[in-house]
């Protein structure tokens, strides 16, 4: 009996510890209401300013003048005033040729001119003498018009004497060969003590002008109405040359110019056209036949709303920001005027408006927001000590 009662009690509190789990694992569980997470994103203020725009091409350096100087005559090169890579002024004496032949054929010349005009002296005396004679028939005519023809024919002499005077002047002048333009003297073909021809191709050097230079470049046919309202305005359009890419690390600013010409035609096989723009070169940073990234300002918006690229989102249909209200932001659909590797100008937002720059991609209209600081600037390491 006492072994019954024990087994019942036994089975009694089996039953109750498996009521009291079987309500553990079955009783309702009270949901705590979480409040979303705050989404950190980092905004930026729309500027509103003027704003510039620019064609890109690529263009090649040309020098304005280039000059390959050459001997206008025949002879031995006696002298070489100029170094190699030298700047010379137009009118420059560079070399110097052999011009004692061309001196001698020039004191010649001076010696028949100095006979013909005695012996013209001569004649005309007589011819006076011969006219005054003539009123009381002292002489005949004949001998009259004879001594007036010599008159003549000792003038001729004496102007054909002339002529090679200037002829010989004109040979000696070419023996002092003088710079045609300001400009840099390139790498010399040529050493004093050689016989120079008019023939030979090469010439002594070139002398290419530095300061100031042209950039001719290419652009899209389509470029063609921007550019001749360009050339027509008042105020020549800036044109900026840059060595590689503008906005890469080597998009170094080489100088800034004007545009000046556009070519006359459209190539047809490629649709582009032809300009070119001048810069003045002080600093020599523009060198002939260098490479150049061009950027041509074509047009300037007048306060214009703008943003960094990073704004900017594409949606399914339109473009939008997402603009900060309060603690949470709101989907603002704008419309992209211009952009180029540095900012956008957009319209459909206000001057002064806080849109998100960064952290768009957990974002939705109506996220709470919590607003990042700036990124501290990094630190500069210092140099190792020796």
């Amino acid at each position: 009996m006492h072994t019954q009662k024990k087994t019942v009690l036994l089975v009694a509190l089996l039953v109750a510890l498996a009521a009291l789990a079987l309500w553990f694992v079955t009783r309702p569980v009270a949901h705590k209401t979480a409040a979303p997470a705050a989404v950190p994103v980092r905004v930026v203020s729309v500027e509103q300013k003027d704003v510039p725009r620019f064609a890109s091409g690529i263009g090649t350096v040309l020098s304005l003048h280039s000059v390959v100087i050459r001997p206008q005559i025949d002879g031995i090169l006696t002298q070489l005033l100029v170094k190699e890579g030298q700047l010379v002024k137009k009118g420059d004496l560079l070399a110097t040729i052999d011009d004692r032949s061309i001196r001698a054929s020039l004191d010649q010349a001076r010696a028949q001119l100095g006979e013909s005009q005695a012996q013209l002296v001569v004649a005309q005396v007589n011819l006076k003498r011969y006219k005054l004679l003539s009123v009381d028939d002292g002489v005949s005519k004949q001998t009259y018009d004879q001594q007036q023809a010599l008159v003549n024919q000792l003038k001729a002499t004496a102007q054909g004497n002339q002529a090679a005077i200037d002829a010989a002047q004109v040979q000696l002048s070419y023996t002092q060969i003088r710079s045609p333009v300001s400009g840099r003297v390139g790498i010399r073909n040529v050493d004093p003590g050689n016989f120079l021809r008019t023939s030979d191709a090469d010439g002594l050097f070139t002398v290419t002008q530095i300061d100031p230079i042209a950039v001719e470049f290419s652009l899209p046919q389509q470029m063609l109405p921007t550019l001749q309202r360009l050339i027509a305005a008042p105020d020549q359009a800036l044109v900026k040359a840059y060595i590689g890419a503008e906005g890469t690390s080597s998009g170094e600013l080489l100088g800034e110019g004007r545009l000046s010409l556009i070519d006359n035609q459209i190539n047809a096989n490629t649709g582009t056209l032809r300009a070119k723009a001048e810069f003045d070169n002080a600093a020599q940073r523009l060198w002939p036949g260098q490479l150049v990234t061009l950027k041509i300002q074509t047009a300037i918006d007048k306060g214009a709303l703008v943003v960094p690229p990073t704004v900017v989102q594409r949606g399914l249909e339109q473009h939008f920001v997402y603009r900060v209200k309060g603690d949470k932001v709101e989907s603002v659909p704008v419309k992209t005027v211009y952009q180029d590797s540095d900012m956008q100008i957009i319209q459909g937002v206000n001057a002064g408006d806080q849109l998100v720059s960064d952290g768009q991609s957990r974002l939705k209209p109506g996220s709470s927001i919590q607003v990042l600081s700036a990124p501290p600037a990094l630190a500069k390491t210092s140099e190792p000590q020796p």
